[in-house]
């Protein structure tokens, strides 16, 4: 395969609160690129104030498909996003545009990329097994099983991600085989374009965890504790176990409306919760190669980022 021969593409990654929005904003007057959100949360519907969703005025002036197209109610796979990341890319590409993908899922970048590898569907025999395991161990003892047969895994999952682990355990148990090693031998379906990866990644983590405290803030102030109560009006089915509840701050919003703790443990945990998300995000982002890293931090990062694109796009 020719790269050059390639129609562009550029990936926009990084943690939580690195400016990654604001960065393909700029990037939108400047550049013949069109936007294509990557973010596990951004899909819902209705869920605005906790998931960070660029708002009304931001989306007029700089649109991104793949923002607000499910119910908080339904599903969204890796599969569901390559594909319809894929189409997208395809007509962006036939109206002599260059397709720009920015978000925070590592995943979806990865599935976009590498393609997806073929793995068993769910076994409701060994699902029972490992849960009943878990009942008896715990979820973090589950989570150090995990990490002896597949230690890569682990290093990304917390071990409270029961979903996740649970997943991960079933895999190995069905196939003998890691998830991880799965995936590396899926190898096909390679992405057809020319990649620029840019990675906004923070010189100085204390900030990072500073803006990550202060957006949590401005949430709260914001009105975000009335969002969450106004989606489990709207969708009465939705609990804590929820995909969509599982993204960062609703799950803690929740416990609290049930009265779990009080406001200042919410935020202590969705503070938390923001920052454990940012380093898994960023574990990621040290396993992928060929990124081009610039300081999520640095003032003139809009201009570094505009720079490398445009060059790219010239090449």
């Amino acid at each position: 395969m020719n790269l050059k021969t390639l129609p562009p593409a550029i990936f926009l990654m990084g943690p939580t609160a690195s400016g990654k929005t604001g960065a393909a904003v700029a990037l939108i007057s400047k550049l013949p690129v069109e936007l294509i959100s990557v973010d596990s949360a951004l899909v819902y519907r209705d869920m605005n104030i906790g998931t960070a969703k660029p708002d009304h005025e931001t989306l007029a002036k700089a649109p991104h498909h793949l923002i607000d197209i499910i119910a908080p109610t339904e599903a969204y796979s890796a599969a569901n996003f390559r594909n319809d990341a894929l189409c997208l890319m395809a007509d962006i590409t036939s109206r002599g545009k260059v397709p720009l993908l920015v978000g925070g899922t590592m995943l979806y970048f990865k599935a976009l990329q590498d393609g997806l590898s073929h793995l068993p569907e769910a076994n409701a025999q060994v699902r029972e097994e490992i849960e009943q395991e878990a009942a008896q161990l715990g979820w973090p003892a589950m989570h150090a099983k995990l990490a002896i047969i597949d230690p890569d895994s682990a290093a990304r999952l917390q071990p409270n991600d029961v979903q996740r682990i649970e997943r991960s355990l079933e895999v190995y148990r069905l196939t003998g085989q890691s998830i991880t090693a799965l995936h590396l031998a899926s190898g096909g379906d390679a992405l057809p374009y020319r990649l620029l990866k840019i990675a906004l990644v923070p010189k100085d983590r204390k900030t990072l965890h500073e803006r990550i405290a202060q957006r949590f803030d401005q949430m709260l102030a914001g009105g975000f504790l009335d969002e969450v109560k106004a989606l489990v009006a709207m969708y009465p089915i939705l609990t804590a176990d929820s995909t969509s509840m599982r993204c960062v701050g609703y799950r803690q919003a929740l416990a609290y409306l049930a009265g779990e703790y009080d406001e200042a443990h919410l935020r202590d945990r969705g503070i938390f919760a923001t920052r454990q998300l940012a380093k898994r995000q960023l574990t990621w982002l040290r396993g992928m190669d060929d990124l081009d890293k610039v300081d999520c931090l640095d003032p003139a990062m809009h201009a570094l980022v505009l720079d490398k694109i445009a060059q790219f796009i010239k090449e």
